[in-house]
């Protein structure tokens, strides 16, 4: 019962609505199009002058996906800016955005299909034609799905041009082993754990401008760029706002917090037990709101009697004096607070359980459908395309999870681990056949070792992708995938109502920007490529469009839009919006649902373990120029951040005879050591248990020639793995560090003090 009604539930909100209805429905093909939709609605200052203004572009440099307009000239394009129109982001693009243009002329871009003549993680690569290429998957995948059934084949899907791949195989083949990375190795704990709690998934709905308090857990804003967002952020602390940050190292928004809480990694959840408890045992938090929606609260209330501001204190090494402080803030500016749900959030294993109690608190404080708290805004509605259900009875029948009873708050999909254990052992059943678009499993997942088993024991594995990734050295077949600025497939709808006081709805649709066709590349986009792939495994007959144009127009048909209207409008139409205060959510603070399947009804702290000595717990986050390892060849952005420093407390540094900008390696429990080095940056903003660096870095393939080799991968060295009991996403900080100090030709073993 659990499963099916928080899966349905799911299903139903408004942000996976955008995924799996909008976002997979999105795909047409522009292959015949020789040029893109091109007018000059605005004029272009300086050097650009010269040049006309191709509307219609959604970012895709990072998953925000701001609206774009391009500056072309002579067919090329030569910049990107924010679109006017945008009451999204406006004209404002971060630096990834406009690092856009050097994806798109990156000489390092794969060009051509390809075969791998050579092995698996050493390829030696032949160029062959579209039919050869698709002719031998088909060819292969069959032979899986004959042999094993179509669960016998796998998916992992990223970015909005895997969503119809993703749904073709899901639904016309019937696998239910689809790994998202946005789902388990980032947001999906959050948004069940709030579908469980508030019957509705979060996304980033909280009312910043708004707020009297900014309350984040974790969040790394000026990080981690999502523009419009970080408006909303900006707005805010420039209203008044107090900002508190609870995290273990002084990052870029603890550097505007009005409170810095240097929390002990993996301790948050009994920190916000006891701030709850606070509230309640003085009754200052909203009883109104409770009494009248709240589910649960009478058991919720005996479940954490126990967590004291001195019970925390112990656990959490933050003083009880600045846990009641933050709670007796809260209190005093509730219910205009901003209690941020996060985005990345596969922490420790234990994250089901901490974001239960952020839902929980924001019901507390009755922060819900009201000027600074958690809104919902509404958006537009468009219409729906994809690819008919003709064998989801057979993927429901081998969902892992399902077929183990475990896991039973899962995120749409299959979790990863429970895949790649299947795969290696062969139980419940085979899977041999790997399909990767636009995904790096490589550098996303735990335990890289078990990733390569995975993939050396397929019977076939192809690859999809716009850049050479780690991933795409496994591939047997390997597809040149066209970039974001030169297909259609995204429709981007959403709301505006609290920075400029305006309540505006708006719908934009991914246009390419120039054109996808070209004399030195071969590159196609995902439904020509998918449909194909399609006709020649049986499966034709269900084709639901026939080009990205076809399905952009369908979708945008749901509003009484189109392709050609969207250029009229310069890409994006406006629309009066809904007032979105005053809804009403109820507040499962103890959840029957959760109760029912094992799990605790009531948030609960569920200790991790700690580092052994000598050793520090490694944490990691977003560089504000890089998205991942997927912009880790980009010129200009490896230009301004090339390698990801290494944070260390100065008073451990100082012990281990390390100074700021020494080259270090970094060694975990395992005795797994880093194949490369980065520099070490001493500081007093971080706790000395802890180390941090940014994600994405340590690219291992040559052909990726910008990134090859610099940073640190911090993937290579989590090992350990960890699963959320709950939802079966990965908890990827439960590895410990030991820092090797000196030069890489005479590296020191030291570790911490």
């Amino acid at each position: 019962m659990a499963l099916n009604l928080t899966r349905r539930k799911f299903l139903q909100t408004a942000s996976l609505a955008a995924a799996t209805a909008a976002m997979s429905g999105c795909f047409a093909n522009r292959a015949n199009a020789s040029t893109p939709f091109v007018k000059k609605p605005f004029t272009a200052p300086g050097s650009f002058a010269d040049t006309t203004t191709a509307v219609g572009g959604v970012c895709e440099m990072c998953f925000w996906r701001c609206q774009l307009v391009g500056k072309v000239r002579d067919g090329k394009l030569v910049k990107l800016e924010g679109n006017p129109k945008s009451i999204d982001n406006g004209v404002s693009i971060c630096a990834r955005g406009n690092g856009g243009v050097k994806l798109l002329y990156d000489p390092d871009r794969l060009k051509f299909p390809m075969k791998n003549v050579g092995k698996r993680g050493a390829p030696e690569w032949k160029r062959i034609s579209w039919d050869e290429a698709l002719d031998e998957c088909s060819t292969k995948l069959k032979a899986v799905i004959d042999k094993y059934g179509p669960h016998g084949i796998a998916i992992f899907p990223h970015g909005s041009s895997a969503k119809y791949p993703m749904t073709f195989f899901e639904h016309v083949v019937g696998t239910p082993n689809n790994s998202e990375a946005s789902f388990f190795q980032c947001r999906g704990v959050r948004d069940m754990a709030y579908v469980a709690t508030l019957d509705t998934a979060p996304d980033e709905n909280v009312d910043m401008a708004n707020a009297k308090v900014i309350f984040l857990l974790g969040g790394h804003f000026g990080e981690n760029v999502h523009v419009s967002h970080v408006k909303r952020y900006l707005k805010g602390l420039e209203n008044g706002a107090k900002l508190v940050v609870v995290d273990p190292r002084f990052s870029a928004s603890a550097a505007k917090a009005h409170t810095w809480v240097k929390i002990k990694p993996g301790t948050d959840t009994a920190f916000l037990l006891a701030i709850m408890n606070h509230l309640i045992k003085t009754g200052k938090y909203n009883k109104a709101y409770v009494e009248a929606n709240g589910e649960g609260f009478d058991k919720f209330k005996a479940g954490i009697s126990h967590a004291t501001l001195d019970w925390a204190a112990k656990i959490s090494d933050v003083p009880a004096k600045q846990i009641k402080e933050v709670a007796e803030m809260l209190a005093a500016n509730a219910p205009n607070v901003s209690i941020h749900p996060g985005r990345h959030v596969t922490w420790h294993g234990n994250d089901f359980q901490r974001e239960r109690a952020l839902a929980c608190l924001t019901g507390l404080l009755g922060a819900i459908g009201v000027k600074g708290g958690f809104v919902k805004g509404k958006g537009p509605k468009v219409g729906k395309s994809g690819w008919p259900k003709v064998n989801v009875e057979h993927a429901e029948a081998h969902a892992l999870h399902h077929m183990a009873k475990k896991h039973q708050f899962s995120p749409p999909g299959t979790p990863t681990d429970m895949i790649r254990e299947t795969a290696v052992t062969g139980k419940p059943y085979a899977i041999k056949g790997y399909v990767g678009w636009g995904q790096n499993p490589i550098q996303t997942i735990p335990d890289q070792p078990l990733t390569i088993k995975m993939l050396q024991q397929m019977d076939f594995v192809m690859v999809c992708d716009v850049m050479p990734t780690d991933i795409t050295m496994y591939a047997d077949i390997l597809l040149p995938e066209s970039s974001y600025l030169e297909r259609y497939d995204m429709i981007k709808t959403g709301v505006q109502w609290d920075l400029s006081g305006k309540q505006e709805q708006y719908i934009a649709a991914r246009m390419p920007l120039v054109s996808p066709t070209s004399a030195d590349h071969e590159r196609k986009d995902s439904v020509w490529i998918v449909n194909e792939l399609a006709k020649r495994m049986g499966y034709g007959q269900h084709i639901p469009v026939q080009s990205e144009l076809e399905m952009t127009n369908k979708i945008l048909a749901g509003a009484n839009l189109s392709v050609e209207q969207l250029v009229k409008e310069d890409g994006i139409h406006v629309q009066p919006g809904v007032d979105p205060y005053g809804a009403v959510l109820k507040v499962k603070f103890f959840s029957q649902d959760v109760a029912d399947a094992g799990f605790p009804g009531v948030p609960t702290y569920i200790p991790v373990p700690e580092p052994p000595k000598g050793f520090a717990r490694l944490v990691y986050g977003r560089a504000p120029v890089h998205t991942f390892n997927r912009s880790m060849n980009n010129v200009w952005l490896m230009n301004e951040m090339p390698e990801n420093p290494v944070w260390l407390n100065d008073e451990s540094a100082k012990k281990m005879g390390l100074k700021d900008g020494d080259r270090i390696e970094l060694v975990n429990q395992d005795g797994v050591k880093s194949e490369t080095s980065s520099v070490v940056k001493v500081t007093p903003g971080i706790r000395k248990d802890t180390v941090y660096m940014a994600h994405g870095y340590g690219t291992k393939n040559p052909a990726m020639t910008v990134g090859v080799g610099k940073g640190i991968d911090d993937q290579s060295l989590i090992t350990k793995r960890v699963v959320d009991p709950e939802t079966g996403a990965n908890g990827m900080r439960n590895n410990w560090r030991d820092d090797t100090a000196g030069k890489l030709t005479n590296s020191i073993y030291g570790g911490m003090p």
